[in-house]
C-alpha cells in the first residue's frame, strides 16, 4: 500500500479530487472514515492499494498536517488557478518541504482558470526552495481548457465530461508552445541530472523513458515538484495524475530513511478517543513484525482494524495502516520498534500552540470525568497542549485555533458525555511599588491568659524590574530577637501574596530595622503577624503601580504581508523590533516585536485578517512592564470585584 497525503487551501477542491481518485478502478470499491481533522480513503488502481489522507482545508490545519505527511509516501497539494491565491498555498507547500516530502502539484479546476498557468507556477515558487515545473500544458479552444499536452511524452490528450481523456494529435497552434515549454521543463531537470546537461549541451534527443526515469528520481529526491493541471470535478486530468503518482511516488522503504530510525517497525500518526472503545491509534508499519500479539512500543499489540472496514485483522504487512485498540503503549507522533518509541521529528509535531482556553466541568459531578479526558485527548493529540493556570488551579488547553478547540469540545461530549466551559486564561498581573516608605506596627492582643506582642518597624522601597522580594534586617541590641526575625520575613511575604490593587507583588524589598519583643507575650505568631500588617499598611503608601507581563513574539509571515505586520502590532500596542528573512523558507519572514499577553488572542484574530490565515507566531513570556490610566484602574476594579475578600480597607 501506498499512502498519499492530500492538502490545500479551503475550497480548492481537494476532497472532490480524492473521491474522483477513488473512483477511478469504478465505482463502490473505496472505503472512507473520517476522524477529527482527517479524512481517510482507502481504495485501488490499476490494482495496486493504495490510502488518500485528506486533511481539512485551511492554514490552521495546514500546521497540524505533520501528522499524515510523516506516515505519507508523497503530497498532493490542490490550489485554485489563481496566482493571487498562491499565498494561501504557502503554509502548506511549507509544511511538505519541511517533511521533505515529494511533492506533486494539482492546479484544480482549470476549465474556470483565467490566468495563465505560467503565472500561477510563477506566484507557488515563491514560496518553495523546490523547483517548481510544468508536466504539461493546456490545450485551448475558444479560450477555454478543453486538454493538456504532456510534455515529456508528447502526447496531447482531450478531455471528456466524466470520462478517461482520449488522445488527440497536438493541435499545431500549440506547437510551438509546447516545444518552448518542453525545452523550459528539460533544462530545470537537467539541473540535477549531469548526463542529461550534456545530451542538451549537444543537442541530442533524450530518450522519452530515460526522461521519465529522471523526472521520477528527482520527484522522490524532492528536488523538484512537478505541476499537473485538470478539474476534479469533471473527472478531468485526474487520471494522469494518479499515473504519476504510481510511477513516482516511493514506496514505505523511503519513508523509512526518511524517518531515520533504522529498528522502526511502525509509526503512530493520529489517534482519537471512540466511545466504547478508548484510544484508537492510527499506524503505519514500516516494515515486517506488526501483528496481533506481538511486541510493539515495549508492549502486546493488542487488536487492529482496517481503515474503513472492520476489526479483526491479525497483522499489517510493510506500508500498510489500520487503526489499533487495546494498546495503551500506542501514541500519535511517535515511532515504534518492538522494544519502546521514540519521538516523531519536529516537523511532525507541528506548530506551538496559538491560543489557550480554561476549560472546566459544567456540572461539579463531572470533575473527575474531566481530569480523565483530558488525560486521554492530549496523551492522543500530541498539538494538544495541557498546562495549569497558576492562580485557580483550573486545566488550561492549548490549541491551534478556532477549528481545532471545536474538534476538542465534540470530543469531550461525544466520547466522554462532558459538558464543558471554556474561558480565556486571565493575563498574570502584578504590583510593585514606585517609592520608599518607612512603617511602623505593634501588634498586641490580651485576651486572658498569654498575651500577643510583637512591634516591628520596616522600610520598604522597590526593587528593579525582575528582582522580586528580597528581605534584609539592621537590627541592633536584640530589640527583635534573632528566632523571630524569619517570622516578620514570613509575614511580610504572606502580605506580597495580594497587593492593594488586588494582585501579587513583585520587586519589592523590605528591611526590618527595629522593633520591641516582650519576654512572655512574644511568639512567632505575633512576629509574623506586626510584619504582615505593616507591609499591608505600607503598600498602599508606596505608591502602588500594576504591572502586566509582555511576551516577545516571532511572527512567521508570508513576506507579501510583512508590510502590514508593523501597523498591526502597533494597532494592538506592541512594540515592534525589526524582522529578517526566514533562513529556512523562502518567501517567509520571521517578524519579532514585543505584545502584552493580554492582547495575544486579538493578534491571533488580527493576524488571520490581515493574512488571510497564513501566518503564525510562537511567543515566550519576555518581562513585566508598568500599566497607567484607565486600563490600570479598569483592570484593578474588575479582581477587587471578583476577590472582594482580599481587598484593602
Amino acid at each position: 500500500m501506498r499512502v498519499v497525503t492530500v492538502l490545500g487551501p479551503s475550497q480548492s477542491g481537494k476532497t472532490e479530487l480524492v473521491k474522483r481518485m477513488a473512483e477511478l478502478d469504478g465505482p463502490g470499491h473505496a472505503r472512507s472514515e473520517t476522524a477529527g481533522h482527517l479524512a481517510f480513503t482507502r481504495f485501488t488502481f490499476m490494482d495496486e492499494p493504495w490510502l488518500a489522507i485528506d486533511v481539512a482545508g485551511g492554514p490552521e490545519f495546514a500546521r497540524m498536517a505533520g501528522g499524515a505527511l510523516s506516515a505519507s509516501d508523497a503530497a498532493v497539494l490542490v490550489v485554485p488557478p489563481d496566482p493571487d491565491e498562491a499565498v494561501l498555498a504557502a503554509p502548506h507547500l511549507r509544511a511538505v518541504e519541511d517533511a521533505g516530502l515529494p511533492c506533486f502539484l494539482f492546479i484544480n479546476r482549470m476549465d474556470a482558470a483565467k490566468a495563465r498557468v505560467r503565472d500561477i507556477v510563477a506566484a507557488l515558487q515563491a514560496y518553495t526552495s523546490h523547483t517548481i515545473v510544468l508536466r504539461q500544458i493546456p490545450i485551448r479552444e475558444g479560450g477555454q481548457i478543453v486538454g493538456a499536452v504532456d510534455l515529456i511524452s508528447e502526447r496531447a490528450w482531450k478531455y471528456r465530461e466524466g470520462q478517461p481523456s482520449v488522445l488527440v494529435q497536438i493541435p499545431a497552434g500549440e506547437a510551438a508552445r509546447e516545444q518552448e515549454a518542453r525545452a523550459e521543463l528539460l533544462e530545470h531537470m537537467s539541473d540535477y541530472d549531469d548526463r542529461l546537461l550534456e545530451e542538451l549541451i549537444e543537442d541530442h534527443v533524450p530518450a522519452t523513458g530515460a526522461l521519465f526515469a529522471i523526472a521520477s528520481r528527482e520527484t522522490r529526491d524532492a528536488v523538484i515538484v512537478p505541476t499537473f493541471l485538470g478539474a476534479a470535478s469533471r473527472m478531468n486530468g485526474v487520471t494522469r495524475l494518479m499515473k504519476a503518482l504510481r510511477h513516482e511516488a516511493p514506496d514505505v522503504s523511503a519513508l523509512k530513511a526518511r524517518l531515520g530510525e533504522a529498528k522502526a517497525l511502525a509509526i503512530g500518526f493520529h489517534a482519537q478517543i471512540r466511545k466504547h472503545l478508548g484510544k484508537c491509534v492510527y499506524i503505519r508499519a514500516l516494515d515486517e513484525g506488526v501483528h496481533v500479539g506481538g511486541q510493539l512500543g515495549g508492549a502486546s499489540l493488542g487488536g487492529l482494524a482496517e481503515i474503513g472496514g472492520k476489526a479483526g485483522l491479525d497483522r499489517l504487512a510493510a506500508g500498510e495502516v489500520a487503526v489499533s485498540v487495546k494498546s495503551d503503549q500506542l501514541g500519535a507522533g511517535r515511532i515504534f520498534t518492538a522494544a519502546g518509541a521514540v519521538p516523531a521529528p519536529a516537523w511532525a509535531r507541528g506548530a506551538p500552540p496559538a491560543i489557550s482556553r480554561i476549560v472546566t466541568p459544567v456540572h461539579d459531578k463531572d470533575e473527575v470525568r474531566l481530569s480523565t479526558a483530558l488525560a486521554r485527548l492530549t496523551e492522543a493529540d500530541p498539538m494538544l497542549v495541557l498546562s495549569q493556570d497558576e492562580e485557580t488551579g483550573h486545566a488550561v488547553l492549548g490549541l491551534q485555533g478556532p477549528m481545532h478547540l471545536r474538534n476538542v469540545l465534540h470530543a469531550f461530549a461525544e466520547d466522554f458525555g462532558v459538558e464543558v466551559a471554556v474561558l480565556n486564561p486571565a493575563p498574570r498581573y502584578l504590583e510593585t511599588i514606585s517609592t520608599q516608605v518607612e512603617e511602623q506596627y505593634r501588634h498586641r492582643k490580651q485576651s486572658g491568659g498569654a498575651g500577643q506582642f510583637a512591634d516591628v518597624h520596616v522600610i520598604v522601597r522597590p526593587l528593579a524590574r525582575g528582582e522580586g522580594f528580597r528581605f534584609d534586617e539592621v537590627v541592633k541590641g536584640g530589640a527583635v530577637p534573632r528566632n523571630f526575625i524569619p517570622s516578620v520575613e514570613e509575614g511580610a511575604r504572606e502580605a506580597l501574596e495580594r497587593g492593594p490593587l488586588g494582585f501579587p507583588v513583585a520587586d519589592v524589598a523590605v528591611t526590618l530595622t527595629d522593633g520591641k519583643h516582650h519576654a512572655v507575650d512574644s511568639s512567632d505568631f505575633a512576629f509574623r503577624t506586626a510584619g504582615r500588617m505593616a507591609l499591608r499598611e505600607a503598600l498602599p503608601k508606596a505608591g502602588p503601580v500594576l504591572l502586566q507581563p509582555v511576551n516577545r513574539v516571532m511572527i512567521h509571515v508570508p513576506s507579501v504581508f510583512s508590510g502590514a505586520m508593523v501597523s498591526l502590532v502597533s494597532g494592538l500596542g506592541g512594540q515592534v523590533l525589526g524582522f529578517d528573512r526566514d533562513p529556512d523558507h523562502r518567501g517567509w519572514d520571521i517578524f519579532r516585536a514585543l505584545l502584552a499577553v493580554a492582547r495575544m488572542d486579538d493578534l491571533v484574530q488580527a493576524l488571520g485578517s490581515a493574512t488571510q490565515g497564513a501566518a503564525w507566531h510562537e511567543a515566550v513570556f519576555d518581562h513585566y512592564e508598568e500599566i497607567y490610566g484607565r486600563d490600570a484602574q479598569e483592570i484593578s476594579k474588575e479582581r477587587l470585584a471578583s476577590h472582594p475578600a482580599h481587598a484593602h480597607a
